[in-house]
């Protein structure tokens, strides 16, 4: 399914479950409807199952929304006790839709506490109380994991909440992260549990790659062996170390979500020389979540000035971000959108877009870590395999029966989309009236809300890579600022940056 298949079912009310391999732009797609609901007033709940995939939605973990906290069962008197709390009662009477991303890290008891408190909260029987329902997330991806004394966890698919909610499948097919062909046919050989001779010979030629004379970013397993790497790196480096310190602003709990969730730590500590990845984007700037550099010096502001692989500097001023609610912010975070790159954990690596990175699979513990991390970086060019156990190239075969399941519900909803033309092919959500000419902006902006031709895409990147400011972009575009910096965006997101 394309994404403007699966952006129609979305803007028609339904319940659904995105889902899609790596890079197929399940982020960019939410991000984009949340844009077109709140564009409509329209109260949406954005959470996701990890503090890490709710910051890069502006979000909230889906425990901390919905109250139900870190605890896997919860007795009728506490689940009233949740949906009674005044946070959160006032969340669910106003919420409409709920989105949760990453399902595959929360598992069946937790969903289901959601969908209790819910229906408790809003005063209905309806599955979640009658939202609509998106959950986004790939099962090939890394599990639910229990916590100490816990029994293994099940996958969300089999809760109560799931199996009664009637969700439309859409699987994305498009791939905008790898456009190497032949990584793409070792990464989807790991998914359909196909990895045969060829392909670990492949892998195994991965070992000499030429990126050992390069710096790049290592991704290991274990915390401990990344924290190692780094300070090693660090100490090594002559020079004054430089000091970053994060400002916060909020209720600790919102706080210690934010922390955790956007990779930038508390404390950055950098030397001329360092090893550094971008955690954040921003297109304006010239830099995503995953871009890769060596610090090359530091501003008059004492910030420090990141060369990247391409060659281009970048002052990385502090970012910040948010968790809000309503138009209004709940909590924030500011700290310089960086940290040390000599090594990073593989869980810390979802969600970037990495050119090049020197992988360990030797000790994987957990299957799909090595697809997880392997679908990280572009192309093959870009990886250097330093090893890999039996269970790094792994999936689970209970995921791959339920995902030969999904591909059919997503074909079903595909054709059924396209043979009922009775279906609501229209937003449920009624468009607020336009208070502007389109003709009359042209007049300043020739191309104003004209779609874009690949040809322009070509040169706004072109332009766009030249370092050419982005205001000079888009007059000789006729857009305006503001399109060209959202289509940057969405470029971004395909990884065609």
């Amino acid at each position: 399914m394309t994404q403007s298949e699966a952006c129609k079912i979305l803007k028609a009310g339904y319940s659904v479950f995105l889902t899609g391999a790596p890079g197929s732009g399940k982020t960019y797609l939410l991000n984009e409807y949340i844009r077109y609901l709140k564009d409509r007033g329209v109260v949406v709940g954005v959470t996701a199952s990890t503090g890490i995939a709710a910051t890069h939605l502006g979000g909230f973990t889906i425990h901390s929304w919905a109250g139900i906290g870190i605890g896997r069962q919860a007795s009728d008197m506490d689940i009233v006790r949740m949906a009674t709390n005044r946070r959160v009662a006032k969340r669910f009477a106003r919420a409409e839709t709920l989105i949760i991303d990453e399902i595959s890290m929360l598992d069946a008891d937790r969903l289901d506490l959601v969908d209790r408190v819910a229906r408790v909260a809003k005063g209905s029987f309806e599955p979640f109380g009658g939202m609509q329902i998106v959950l986004s997330g790939d099962f090939f991806q890394l599990p639910p994991v229990a916590r100490e004394g816990e029994p293994p966890p099940r996958f969300a698919y089999h809760s109560r909440a799931w199996k009664t909610t009637n969700m439309k499948v859409c699987y994305l097919h498009e791939q905008y992260r790898q456009g190497d062909k032949e990584f793409v046919g070792v990464l989807n050989a790991i998914r359909r549990a196909e990895v045969d001779d060829m392909t670990v010979s492949l892998l195994r030629v991965l070992r000499n790659s030429g990126l050992a004379r390069q710096r790049v970013t290592k991704l290991y397993s274990h915390n401990v062996d990344v924290n190692a790497e780094n300070s090693r790196e660090l100490a090594r480096l002559s020079g004054k170390e430089k000091y970053y310190r994060m400002e916060v602003f909020g209720a600790k709990s919102l706080l210690d979500s934010l922390k955790n969730g956007c990779l930038a730590s508390e404390l950055v500590t950098v030397k001329k020389g360092a090893a550094v990845i971008f955690v954040k984007n921003n297109f304006e700037k010239g830099y995503v979540n995953g871009t890769l550099g060596t610090v090359s010096d530091f501003d008059e502001w004492d910030f420090p000035i990141v060369r990247t692989f391409s060659g281009r500097e970048i002052v990385a001023s502090p970012e910040t971000w948010s968790i809000e609610e309503n138009g209004r912010v709940l909590a924030k975070v500011t700290q310089v959108p960086l940290r040390l790159a000599w090594a990073i954990t593989i869980h810390k690596s979802q969600g970037m877009t990495i050119d090049a990175a020197e992988i360990d699979l030797s000790d994987a513990f957990e299957r799909g870590m090595g697809y997880v991390a392997l679908s990280r970086v572009r192309s093959l060019a870009g990886i250097k395999l330093v090893g890999f156990n039996g269970v790094a190239l792994q999936v689970s075969p209970e995921i791959l029966a339920f995902d030969r399941e999904l591909l059919k519900f997503s074909e079903e909803t595909s054709r059924e989309f396209r043979e009922t033309p009775e279906l609501p092919r229209e937003s449920k959500f009624k468009e607020r009236p336009k208070t502007y000419s389109v003709q009359k902006i042209r007049t300043q902006y020739r191309s104003a809300y004209e779609k874009w031709s690949p040809e322009e895409e070509e040169r706004l990147l072109a332009d766009f890579r030249a370092d050419i400011a982005l205001k000079v972009i888009a007059e000789s575009l006729g857009r305006k600022y503001g399109a060209v910096y959202s289509r940057l965006k969405k470029l971004g997101s395909r990884g065609q940056l």
